[in-house]
This record gives structure tokens, sequence and C-alpha cells, in this order.
């Protein structure tokens, strides 16, 4: 890693650290963001997460989420901390535009600024930059970076266990990003303490029924698939989104179940929020929807997951999707 004796020396000292994350942070935004925060705060750091917007219900059972900034909702706060910070890390995301209005609080401050991030095309926002878009995640990066600075051993059981859920999930229960590396720190984080099937049953098995209720309306009322180009889309309207209470999480993972369809490789989930529309992007195999999302989408991602979002109505959305996929046939159907 680049740069690495720099941070190591600057990090030798006790400092006042920020670490932040995307908004609507996943599993791997939290996970790596509590991983270092536990590294750095057992360093002997005063150390603050801020996140932009809430994080999802279902990583509530992680030891110190309580503890996270909520920006949206406690933006004072969160302006103290960041304007006496010696250090503002930037966690799984590669442009200050990932973080809206906190980021419009960060880029003035004048302190050092670390990004570790796995997407592609980072903007120059952080003076150091630790970026891999090979890695599977960015606890992934967490790892290493407490590797290379020499602290293996300061891994404990709590921040092995936050490595763990940002890579068990950014790469869909180990079917997206892997590589032999990848399972060797599973494997190191596993002899370390990772009990993995209990991670496994927290992260995954603890659905309230209207989940289970959600995921029929989708597969049965908002489901189609284009054999001609091999693919398949759900979309959710604002009326969905209130019939079944739709909180931030509720709706994740539902994009995979498109490509569990034996002759689906691309998969959209596009819905309608208060203000824009989203659409998410997953493929199977060297089809990659990353230029899709920063093309047609304002977004970006990686080669098997990525997305995006526009201003226009959801069926127009529904629409322009369905009118690029000509311009992808040759690729869909090989």
């Amino acid at each position: 890693m680049e740069y690495l004796h720099e941070i190591k020396a600057i990090l030798a000292t006790p400092k006042d650290i920020v670490i932040t994350t995307h908004r609507n942070p996943d599993g791997d935004a939290i996970g790596s963001s509590l991983a270092l925060y536990y590294y750095l705060n057992r360093m002997g750091h005063t150390v603050r997460v801020i996140s932009p917007s809430e994080y999802p219900e279902f990583l509530e059972w992680m030891p110190g989420v309580k503890d996270i900034i909520i920006f949206d909702t406690d933006m004072e706060l969160s302006k103290k901390y960041v304007e006496q910070a010696d250090i503002i890390f930037f966690l799984d995301f590669n442009a200050l535009d990932r973080i809206d209005k906190l980021g419009e609080l960060i880029a003035p401050v004048s302190c050092t600024k670390i990004m570790i991030d796995h997407h592609l095309y980072p903007e120059p926002c952080a003076e150091y930059l630790i970026s891999d878009t090979m890695a599977s995640s960015t606890s992934e990066l967490i790892f290493d970076f407490i590797d290379r600075l020499g602290d293996k051993q300061k891994i404990d059981s709590i921040i092995a266990e936050s490595i763990f859920t940002g890579i068990l999930t950014d790469t869909g229960s180990f079917k997206y990003s892997t590589s032999p590396k990848l399972f060797r720190i599973v494997a190191e984080l596993i002899e370390m303490g990772v009990d993995d099937y209990k991670l496994q049953d927290l992260i995954f098995n603890s659905l309230h029924e209207k989940h289970l209720q959600l995921l029929g309306h989708c597969l049965n009322r908002r489901m189609e698939i284009l054999e001609e180009y091999n693919t398949g889309i759900i979309w959710l309207s604002k009326e969905d989104y209130a019939r079944f209470d739709i909180q931030r999480g509720d709706t994740e993972g539902i994009v995979n179940y498109l490509l569990m369809l034996k002759n689906v490789k691309l998969a959209a989930f596009i819905t309608e929020q208060p203000t824009i529309v989203k659409i998410s992007l997953r493929s199977k195999g060297d089809f990659s929807v990353q230029e899709i999302a920063r093309k047609h989408f304002k977004g970006g991602g990686h080669k098997n997951a990525a997305g995006g979002y526009s201003f226009q109505s959801l069926k127009a959305v529904v629409r322009k999707f369905k009118e690029l996929l000509p311009e992808y046939k040759d690729k869909l159907l090989n």
C-alpha cells in the first residue's frame, strides 16, 4: 500500500479521528467503519463514526453500531467532530458527492484525509488513497491495512466479526468478487474467533413477516422477464413503499432473486423514491453493469454490481432501461 509508512507515522501519536462512509450504508460500509473504529480506538485515538444516513435494521446486532452518529439527524454534533478532526477516513466511497451534505461540510476542513475504497475511478479528494478495485470489499482492505501496519495480532473477535460482516454482505455470501486471497483472509478471521454460522444467522435470518410478503409481491406482481435479452426487472412504486411500510434495508437482496433464473444474465431493481428513482443492477459472469450505471444513470460500482439514479418518473426509467438493452444484446446472449 502506497504511503503506508507516512500513515503509520501520523497514527503514532493520539489523534482526533472521524470515520465516514456512504449514504444508505450497507454491510461493507458499516463493517469496515466499525472494524477501523475499534482498531484505532484501541491504539489510543479518539474516534467517531459518522454516517450520512441511518444504517439498515439487519445490522443492529453489531457491537458499536448504536454509537454511530447519523448526520441527517445530528448535524451540529457531526459538524463539531468534523471541524476538530486531525484525520478523516473515507471508507467505501470514491467521491464526496456519495456523502451528500456531509461531503460539503468535510471538503473545506483542513486535516489529513485518507480514502480506503474498492470502487472504480476514485476522485482526488483525499491526501492519501488506498484503493484496490480487485478487492472484494472495503472490509477486505481494512484487514490488509491493519496487517500491513504490523498490527494483525491486534485484530480481536469484534474487529474480525466486523470485517467478516462486510466481506460476507458485499460478496453476496461469497458469490461475487472472490479470490484465493479473500478465502485465506476469511480462514484467518475464523481462526481469530469468528463464528461464521452465527453471523450468517444474525444477518440473513432476522426478517419480519412483511419482508416475505414484500418479496412475494415483487416476484408475483412486479417482476418482468425479457427473454430476448436474458434480462429481468423488478420495480417498486411509492405506493408499494407505503403499502409494505418499506424502511431502509428492507429491499436488500431482492434484485439477486432474478439471477436465480437460469437464463437471466442481467437483473435490474428499480425503485421510486421521494425525489428520485434508484436503479440497482446485478449481472452474471463477464457482463459488466458498471458501464450501464455510469453512462446512463449517473452512477457506478463494480463489474457485477452497480447502481445509479434518475430524476425522471418511474415509468420513464423502466422504459429507458428497456430501450438500452438492444445496445448490449450480443453480450447478453453470449
